[in-house]
């Protein structure tokens, strides 16, 4: 494996002089208004100390039904399509989530499979969950049609040294259709109440359950809980490795073994108790 820093500064070069695929970054002036924060701070125990919850189709401000198709790909690649046909592909390697072409991909540089130095340029939209630039923090204020995609970093194990790297990973948060998406990235630590405040509210969560490249299960359940989505989408799904975690968190929430690798949900149908929905093929997109 090539050194981790070495990798890390070749990746900041590719993606700076990135051709056809936009590198869309910004300070967040003028960004749009978040749905997913607006309702959570409405909630009872404002932040930071808010433990958040899923809003019902009453508490829906915007009345909207139309539908979200989403896709396990494979490790921590999930497909989000929404209703107006953007595709949106999670830490986007080049390998899963390809093939139709995705016009948004995210990307987090824990590891090669969750990031490429060498996105189609067919691509429209590059996000990565670390600023490739400079020291300060990624952050993203996207919006592509029906979804804005927003980011909360933050940090990441440096393997060699043992230290932490401020700000590698981001959590993505994908609104659209009146539902809060989110993904945790390749999360290495608890998250404060600081990162609970700038989430807001999850209707989705996409969780990674290895249990040790990332954080161990009592942390990821302890996380898990505090959102309480109404879904949880796992990932890093390896064999047995997702046992424990489900295990867990068995008492709290429903486990629903999918047919597929797909769900379309609106946010209507969230279900009323929190379900982590697991999909059928995990032995070959682990």
């Amino acid at each position: 494996m090539r050194h981790l820093k070495t990798l890390i500064a070749s990746a900041a070069l590719s993606l700076t002089a990135l051709g056809g695929a936009a590198l869309a970054q910004n300070s967040g002036d003028g960004q749009p208004p978040s749905q997913c924060l607006a309702i959570a701070r409405t909630l009872p125990d404002l932040f930071p100390s808010i433990t958040y919850a899923s809003a019902s189709a009453s508490e829906n401000p915007l009345g909207v039904s139309e539908a979200v198709t989403i896709s396990f790909e494979g490790h921590s690649t999930y497909r989000i399509e929404t209703p107006a046909g953007v595709a949106i592909a999670t830490d986007f390697s080049g390998f899963y989530g390809a093939d139709p072409l995705p016009r948004v991909v995210t990307m987090n540089r824990a590891h090669s499979t969750h990031y490429t130095l060498n996105p189609d340029p067919g691509i429209e939209y590059v996000l990565p969950g670390w600023n490739p630039n400079g020291p300060e923090p990624a952050e993203h204020h996207v919006v592509v049609d029906d979804v804005y995609v927003r980011n909360v970093t933050t940090d990441i194990r440096a393997w060699e040294s043992g230290g932490m790297i401020p700000d590698a990973n981001s959590i993505f948060i994908f609104e659209v259709a009146g539902l809060c998406i989110g993904h945790l990235g390749h999360l290495h630590h608890a998250l404060t109440d600081t990162h609970y405040a700038e989430i807001g509210r999850l209707d989705i969560l996409m969780v990674p359950v290895d249990g040790g490249l990332t954080l161990s299960h009592t942390g990821m359940a302890e996380i898990t809980s505090r959102l309480r989505s109404s879904i949880v989408l796992p990932m890093h799904l390896r064999g047995t490795r997702i046992t424990s975690f489900l295990e867990k968190m068995s008492a709290e929430f429903a486990i629903e073994n999918l047919e597929g690798n797909s769900i379309t949900v609106t946010v209507r149908d969230l279900p009323k108790r929190p379900t982590i929905m697991v999909p059928a093929n995990l032995g070959f997109r682990g």
